[in-house]
């Protein structure tokens, strides 16, 4: 059993479902303007593969017990590749938007599968490493995103963004078969699918994407608002409820352990802060400043690159137990390069631009891998499925909401200083700038959990299983 080929195929896997999360962004104004139509109705492109993404997320776990690891990961890839091959050829938003569903599919399931068998696979001793790397390929995908997303763009058109997916997708089935054939051997059994408590789980995550999305259009005291707010409740509470039965869709009771929540509410603050403020990056380079979609591309790579260098760093220092102190300062670095994007206008030198994405990329390569680590140290063996099932959950979830979130507040700024009589190029300007002082700030709130992160290692063998309800 090669450990460094596993890590491979499991990093190609992973990637190529997290670049999609950002490889189309670049492209939004390209895509807008092809179908000609709102901001509104564009960004269903990246939020419904989102929502759909979290749909499919806590169906790892019961999928793993039924199939086995092995053909649970050869199916993900399969359904992702010809997903994207869907996109590709899509010649209406709605086709799109439908196609980035069916790529949902196969990627909800993807990054949880993949980061619950390099758990399995790697000792205690190696995991933090073992995550740091593979978190290159989770993270990376979505620092190159754009600016491979802004080189196809640019040269092949936007379609180009989803035909890359097929060559990897390949790539990754054939080192499928060939390096993880070990996880054939995996014990199989035949449990009860909860199929209420998805049903409610379902309903839950529509109900808050919906009430999200209809704040900036009816405001906080609308019949629709309310409405919406008590379908979240209610989904809530029912899904809470059914999760108490034997075998449910998730066993929540990893929540008991306060490490565990600490680090999963850093993830959905950090999540919420990043997948929204960063939605808006590609109109801020290219609708204010005026730089080309290859140009803006290559403006965030260095945010790769930053990430690159720094992720592996903090993977190690994640096994040596200093998650605390790592995570505290990844959340001030990426705070700060947010109030640099702020700054940005049709004035603003590329040097300084350059500048806030090394930072943004060096405070991301600090904060991901040492939170990580502490999830999955809180839980015992058999419930790795379910803690890395809730990180990809909190965090996709996390994501749709911050998308839903900015786009009220980019709204409502934009709508402000409109009435206030300001053309609509200097009402754009503002309410991109005050959305990037928005995330700023809202990022900084994941410091309450994370002062309170472990600073030694919860070492595997010393965990203890936290019993589920019955």
């Amino acid at each position: 059993m090669n450990k460094r080929l596993i890590l491979i195929t499991l990093m190609l896997g992973t990637s190529m479902a997290a670049i999609d999360s950002s490889i189309v962004n670049v492209s939004l104004p390209v895509i807008r303007a092809h179908f000609n139509v709102e901001v509104e109705n564009v960004q269903w492109v990246v939020t419904a593969y989102m929502i759909s993404f979290c749909l499919f997320i806590p169906l790892t776990s019961w999928l793993k017990n039924r199939i086995g690891y092995f053909y649970l990961y050869t199916g993900c890839v399969t359904v992702f590749t010809i997903g994207s091959l869907l996109c590709s050829l899509s010649f209406n938003l709605e086709m799109l938007v439908t196609a980035r569903v069916i790529q949902a599919i196969g990627g909800g399931a993807m990054s949880p599968t993949s980061l619950a068998i390099l758990s399995d696979t790697f000792p205690k001793e190696e995991r933090g490493s073992a995550i740091g790397w593979w978190g290159i390929g989770n993270i990376m995908g979505p620092a190159l995103g754009p600016t491979l997303g802004g080189v196809l763009t640019h040269y092949f058109g936007w379609p180009s963004v989803f035909y890359i997916n097929i060559p990897i997708g390949l790539l990754t089935l054939w080192m499928n078969f060939r390096y993880l054939g070990f996880l054939k051997k995996q014990p199989l059994y035949n449990p009860r699918f909860d199929a209420t408590g998805f049903t409610f789980f379902s309903l839950f995550i529509v109900a808050v994407q919906y009430t999200t999305s209809v704040i900036a259009k009816k405001g906080l005291s609308s019949i629709e608002f309310l409405a919406g707010l008590l379908a979240c409740i209610s989904c809530f509470g029912l899904f809470l409820r059914s999760s108490r039965k034997p075998q449910p869709l998730l066993d929540l009771s990893v929540f008991r352990s306060a490490t565990f929540n600490r680090a999963a509410i850093v993830v959905v603050i950090r999540s919420i802060a990043l997948f929204g403020g960063m939605f808006f990056i590609p109109f801020l380079l290219q609708g204010q400043v005026g730089f080309t979609e290859i140009q803006s591309g290559l403006l965030m790579l260095p945010n790769a690159l930053m990430m690159l260098v720094t992720r592996p760093y903090a993977g190690k220092m994640a096994d040596k137990g200093l998650t605390r102190n790592i995570s505290v300062a990844g959340i001030l670095i990426v705070s700060i390069s947010f109030v640099f994007f702020s700054r940005v206008d049709p004035g603003t030198s590329i040097g300084f631009i350059i500048a806030a994405m090394m930072i943004r990329g060096f405070g991301m390569g600090l904060l991901v891998a040492p939170v990580s680590t502490a999830l999955l140290n809180a839980v015992g063996p058999l419930q790795t499925a379910t803690a890395t099932s809730m990180n990809s959950l909190l965090q996709q979830l996390g994501g749709s909401v911050g998308i839903a979130i900015s786009s009220v507040v980019h709204t409502f700024i934009y709508t402000y200083y409109e009435n206030k009589n300001h053309p609509p190029e200097m009402a754009e300007h503002f309410a991109l700038q005050w959305g990037f002082l928005f995330t700023s700030c809202l990022i900084l709130l994941a410091l309450i959990p994370a002062l309170k992160l472990p600073e030694k290692s919860i070492l595997r063998t010393n965990r203890k299983e936290i019993p589920m309800e019955e």
